[in-house]
């Protein structure tokens, strides 16, 4: 060991303390060492006073991440996890900067990696924005007893009455799972994905990992990706589907590619993506054939020609300081749905840096980007569906009021599956199973449990969002999308205001 090792040293934050009064150690219980996929929690010996070896639990204070398993699963409640973060007397070197660089000077230089979506400082516009009730003059609907239509149709629509249409998704409720592929989360997982839409009528997608041979009996409900890697991507594969989604950026790591590490590709990941086992899975930066949107226009049609045009195709950005000029130029070159994913994106193995910097909040990228179709009369010829960083109902309302079609959640989905944000997902030690397909932790996921989470999920937020337009006086949400006159801002400048296009609350 280097003389200086200790000098990098990093105090974990985190601890699991144990409550022995009610730990069960005496009659051998062992769950939390089990449990524990990070190594954190070891059996030590100790002799009582009868001179009988007890093992009880230790708390290695070297790898915990507040994933709560070990409390979760503990029988007798013995167990809560306990912060203790270093402490810097600095007011502006705070301690996980200070730590970052102690990471980074103990490395090989090696780039910090992070799982989830960014956590800030940046402001959460949706936090800002409060919906417009109504009450007497125009009176509210009461869900429970009138109608209410949340269903949406994807895809290119007429121009005027009785023209063309376009192949068309239809969704039940404006809330579809977005792509997280096989390898960056568990096939279970997937599967239960499948499931939920198909019984809750909306989609799913596979992420840019290929379309596990198991489930290609869900393709009404699935959405496939053609990203930069081409993984997976075949005729069989592209027919497979109900849509295909171009993949060109995605929010939490917008301009770089992807990398799912070798120790990740199984064989069944392996026959999935058509890569060698073992070996890492990189996504260039970059389409090879994509250096414009011309260069773009002819894989939109190359992939339509190949689907006979009977399914839709969409392109998926992240969203950048341009993405209204982006978003027209990717309307004219004949995309049938636009996915705008904001930095609060999550993804399994994000570099730190590029996931609390780089890009733009949806909130602000959906509003430029629907306004700019408006003004320059192609709104119809493209849906809009937003993501990243959406935390609830309301906000999927708040970005339909914007200008989206729908929403794609994923993180979201993950949460509902019990996980603890714990932002280790490219470790492949995920103490549920949700993001690895390791043997052990794999089989965490129960698939008619997580079916029934999502589908729970799915059917809450869908009647929250029955209730939000009711209070609004809206039976129909069509009549709210780019309805930000149904939104009003609260703290804001008038910047933001400008860019959101709604008033500040009591104007």
């Amino acid at each position: 060991m280097k003389r200086m090792g200790n000098n990098w040293k990093i105090i974990p934050p985190f601890h699991p303390e144990f409550d022995l009064a009610r730990c069960d150690y005496e009659n051998r219980c062992s769950i939390c060492v089990t449990e524990c996929s990070f190594g954190e929690i070891s059996l030590k010996p100790v002799r009582d006073a009868s001179g009988t070896v007890r093992y009880r639990p230790w708390a290695n204070k070297t790898a915990c991440n507040a994933c709560q398993r070990c409390a979760k699963m503990c029988p007798t409640g013995a167990i809560h996890i306990a912060a203790h973060p270093m402490h810097s007397s600095h007011g502006y070197w705070t301690p996980s900067h200070v730590a970052n660089i102690w990471r980074q000077a103990a490395s090989e230089g090696g780039m910090l990696l992070v799982g989830m979506g960014a956590t800030g400082p940046q402001k959460r516009y949706f936090d800002h924005m409060m919906f417009d009730a109504c009450q007497v003059t125009n009176p509210s609907i009461d869900p429970l007893r009138e109608p209410m239509e949340i269903r949406r149709y994807l895809g290119r629509k007429a121009d005027r009455y009785g023209g063309e249409v376009g192949p068309q998704l239809k969704l039940e409720v404006p809330i579809m799972f977005g792509a997280m592929s096989f390898g960056a989360v568990n096939i279970r997982v997937q599967e239960a994905e499948a499931r939920a839409t198909r019984a809750a009528g909306t989609f799913w997608n596979t992420g840019e990992g290929g379309f596990h041979k198991n489930l290609r009996t869900y393709g009404a409900n699935t959405i496939v990706q053609v990203a930069s890697g081409r993984f997976g991507v075949t005729e069989d594969y592209l027919k497979s589907a109900a849509a295909v989604e171009i993949k060109i950026g995605q929010g939490a790591k917008p301009g770089i590619g992807g990398h799912l590490p070798g120790e990740k590709v199984s064989e069944a990941i392996s026959e999935t993506r058509m890569i060698p086992v073992g070996s890492d899975a990189l996504s260039p930066a970059p389409h090879h054939d994509i250096y414009s949107i011309e260069d773009l226009r002819q894989l939109i049609y190359a992939i339509k020609e190949a689907m006979e045009y009977r399914v839709p195709v969409s392109v998926k950005i992240s969203a950048v300081n341009n993405v209204a000029p982006i978003v027209s130029g990717i309307a004219r070159a004949g995309a049938d749905i636009i996915a705008i994913d904001g930095f609060r994106g999550g993804s399994g193995a994000t570099p730190l840096q590029i996931r609390q910097n780089t890009g733009i909040p949806i909130e602000l990228a959906i509003s430029a980007a629907d306004r700019r179709l408006t003004e320059e009369g192609i709104r119809n010829t493209v849906s809009l569906v937003a993501s990243g960083g959406i935390q609830n109902s309301s906000d999927v309302l708040k970005l339909i009021c914007l200008g989206a079609d729908a929403v794609y959640v994923g993180t979201p989905v993950l949460v509902a599956l019990g996980c603890g944000m714990c932002q280790r997902c490219f470790t492949g030690k995920c103490a549920y199973g949700i993001t690895t397909n390791r043997p052990g932790l794999a089989e965490r996921v129960d698939v008619d449990d997580a079916t029934e989470a999502l589908t729970n999920l799915l059917h809450a937020w869908g009647h929250e969002i029955k209730e939000l337009m009711g209070s609004m006086g809206i039976s129909a949400i069509e009549a709210l999308r780019g309805n930000r006159d149904r939104l009003r801002g609260v703290g804001l400048h008038a910047e933001e205001l400008a860019i959101l296009g709604i008033q500040h609350a009591g104007a």
